[in-house]
């Protein structure tokens, strides 16, 4: 649910293809009549100006950028926000230790005076966006070089977003579409004092864990409640008693009548990264070299992490959302493959290419574009292959990040400011992290390294290593035994020198000698190269999209996702994975029952759920006899979309989306609505467990509740 890297991470291109229904991640104020209507045959029950407007309350004022990389709705007129519970996972986990582990058990603020604050989230709502393509663009000339093009485009965008914001609380951006063929600017409100109000136990948030993640059928709760305050006047405001629940200008009602096979579904958010329409060599990139690496390095880490953390409690929860990021990751990129598969993808590409080049070669314009692609890849492929490596071998290393988090004051920094800053960061690190955990993924992501990793991508440490201890393993392990920032008595000794001295024993320490090693490899024999080629990937890109919309005139065309407001629409659907298998489109809270499993942690249900399960004590939300607890669409989603709205056709609230199928995780490559399913937590579920398992029934006041 996270974005990828590697080449396809680095190239976001969008293309004229055919559109499929259900396909797609529009813009809400360029939805179009043709595309609105279609909506509305579908079941779509409102008018354009409900999804946007930026004069008037719409859907759009509903729903929030949640922290940096998910999406949130606003449910209630005192500022009450739905996310899902891993988005709000580390901040759950901040709040939790051995003895008081929210993470297991759970959280609830049965008033205000309980919601818990949490430093560094932000909420960000979107005041209005438009396309200002002709103003980024002025002065741009056919015959300036890229270097002069992209300054005038920076200079020209400055003036845009400080015009935007002048003598207002906003803040602006302006970001490139259809790779730099077209600009739109962003106006955003930003609030950061956003309180922690209740969260399920992992046991019904993250029920199924990593063995469940990206499959269907799905039982998993996965919801966590927030509140954004601001200040008297209803604006941003850092955190501060004296702040009040915010009081949004629209927020979404409940429906509680759930959806139907076959039922219009929208899903509202911010979507991540979706690399569609990259040609063959992308594709053939990720698929043959890319993810096999990458899923075997991250198999190892998983594997060295789950060993520790059965050892005892304090390891599992430091370690908790750390693996689950590796974990999501690692499985996701292991279906995007099988799916790849599957649809023939790289089949595809090249047939277009084929189509293209035929076309292209009437055209001098576009004629030599396809060719320039593929020498550029050939000339990346050596040079993103390290890089895949530098970020998932050494990137893994935690002491080595740490050290050089915080071996270098930032310019202009005092030494009682560094210090502070210091020390900050140990707080922070040490709180989760495990010496033994982070020496055996060391060890392990180094062998590899030097395994598969041209000799001409070593740093010259490794020769060091063996020059002096006989061994590459050897000189990491002897980095962790020598290294003043391995454990936190270390680290609060070297505290306690005079700042000089702090200087310079940080200056030598074996770990930030590591670190040094691989970010000098990275930046001077990979990161130039690799930003070179890539650079000049996506300048014949901009003109290989400009000549897909000229060859295939009057297709609709969407941008690819990039953390901007999207809707996307569909609607619920069984689907069939393999031949003479077909899944339902929704789960029930008896499934939960059948996978229950005190033995096993992530099947372990609350004893409150059991209960309620024996006695069928389900009060309003008895649907059929049981409870529905999730279902799939074919809503168009992508990392990002974590914790986005799926609305019907009145735009009511029928659930949260939180994934996607195994099957489907190659729709950031290539969407296909005969395989391609999100997946969504039932609203009715959510409302069931804060108000029967949580207690916490309060809450559902604030809502409107149909």
């Amino acid at each position: 649910m996270k974005c990828f890297f590697g080449i396809i991470g680095l190239v976001l291109v969008t293309a004229a293809v055919q559109v499929r229904a259900d396909e797609g991640m529009w813009l809400p104020n360029r939805v179009g009549k043709m595309r609105l209507k279609d909506m509305q045959a579908k079941g779509f029950r409102l008018n354009a100006s409900d999804l946007y407007d930026p004069g008037s309350p719409s859907l759009k004022d509903a729903v929030v950028r949640f922290g940096g990389g998910c999406t949130g709705e606003i449910v209630s007129p005192e500022g009450l926000v739905l996310t899902n519970h891993h988005c709000g996972y580390d901040y759950i986990q901040s709040h939790s230790s051995v003895k008081n582990d929210l993470l297991t058990y759970g959280f609830w603020a049965m008033n205000r005076e309980e919601e818990l604050p949490n430093p560094g989230l932000t909420v960000t709502l979107l005041v209005r966006m438009e396309d200002v393509t002709k103003k980024s663009l002025k002065g741009v000339t056919p015959g300036m070089d890229e270097a002069q093009r992209q300054e005038r485009i920076r200079t020209n965008n400055a003036r845009i977003t400080e015009k935007a914001v002048a003598g207002t609380h906003y803040k602006a951006t302006v970001e490139p579409f259809y790779y730099g063929n077209r600009y739109f600017l962003f106006v955003t409100e930003v609030f950061e004092d956003v309180r922690l109000v209740g969260a399920p136990p992992s046991s019904i948030g993250k029920f199924g864990g990593d063995t469940d993640n990206w499959m269907w059928p799905r039982h998993t709760g996965d919801f966590s409640v927030f509140r954004i305050y601001a200040d008297k006047d209803n604006k941003p405001a850092p955190y501060s008693k004296d702040n009040v629940p915010y009081r949004p200008k629209r927020f979404l009602s409940v429906s509680t009548r759930g959806a139907e096979e076959g039922d219009f579904t929208l899903v509202y958010g911010f979507p991540g990264r979706t690399t569609e329409y990259v040609t063959s060599d992308a594709v053939d990139y990720l698929l043959n070299r890319g993810n096999p690496h990458k899923i075997a390095l991250r198999t190892l880490r998983l594997n060295i992490m789950a060993e520790e953390q059965a050892r005892d409690a304090a390891t599992r929860i430091k370690y908790a959302s750390k693996h689950a990021s590796v974990a999501n990751a690692w499985k996701k990129w292991q279906g995007e493959s099988k799916g790849i598969h599957r649809m023939k993808t790289l089949d595809r590409k090249l047939e277009q290419e084929r189509r293209f080049e035929a076309w292209a070669s009437r055209r001098s314009r576009y004629r030599e574009v396809l060719p320039t692609l593929r020498k550029l890849y050939a000339e990346l492929a050596d040079y993103a292959f390290a890089r895949d490596y530098y970020v998932e071998a050494f990137g893994a290393v935690e002491l080595a990040r740490f050290a050089g988090n915080i071996s270098k004051p930032l310019d202009g920094e005092s030494d009682s400011a560094r210090l502070q800053r210091i020390r900050r960061g140990g707080e922070t690190f040490y709180k989760n992290y495990s010496d033994a955990i982070d020496r055996k993924t060391a060890v392990a992501m180094i062998r590899e390294y030097v395994r598969n990793v041209p000799v001409r991508f070593h740093p010259q440490l490794f020769r060091e290593y063996e020059s002096r201890y006989g061994s590459i393993e050897a000189g990491i392990k002897r980095m962790f035994d020598e290294s003043a920032l391995t454990t936190r008595a270390r680290f609060d000794n070297l505290l306690q020198d005079a700042p000089g001295r702090m200087a310079a024993a940080l200056a030598n320490d074996p770990a930030v000698k590591f670190y040094e090693a691989f970010t000098d490899l990275y930046k001077n024999a990979i990161g130039k190269e690799y930003a070179r080629l890539t650079a000049e990937i996506n300048v014949q890109y901009r003109t290989y999209v400009r000549g897909l919309m000229e060859m295939e005139r009057g297709r609709a065309f969407y941008p690819d996702a990039n953390l901007t407001l999207r809707v996307a629409y569909g609607k619920v659907a069984g689907y069939e994975p393999a031949d003479a298998v077909y899944y339902e489109p929704f789960s029930t809270l008896e499934g939960i029952m059948e996978k229950d499993n005190p033995e096993i942690y992530d099947y372990d249900v609350p004893e409150k759920l059991r209960e309620l399960y024996r006695t069928k004590n389900y009060g309003r939300w008895e649907t059929g006899g049981t409870v529905p607890v999730g279902f799939i669409a074919t809503n168009h989603t992508t990392g990002g979309n974590s914790g986005s709205p799926v609305l019907n056709g009145d735009g009511e609230l029928l659930g949260l989306n939180f994934d996607r199928t195994w099957e489907s995780t190659m729709s950031d490559v290539q969407y296909d609505p005969t395989v391609c399913r999100n997946i969504a937590v039932d609203i009715r579920y959510v409302l069931f467990v804060i108000e029967k398992v949580a207690e916490a029934g309060y809450l559902l006041d604030e809502m409107d509740i149909r």
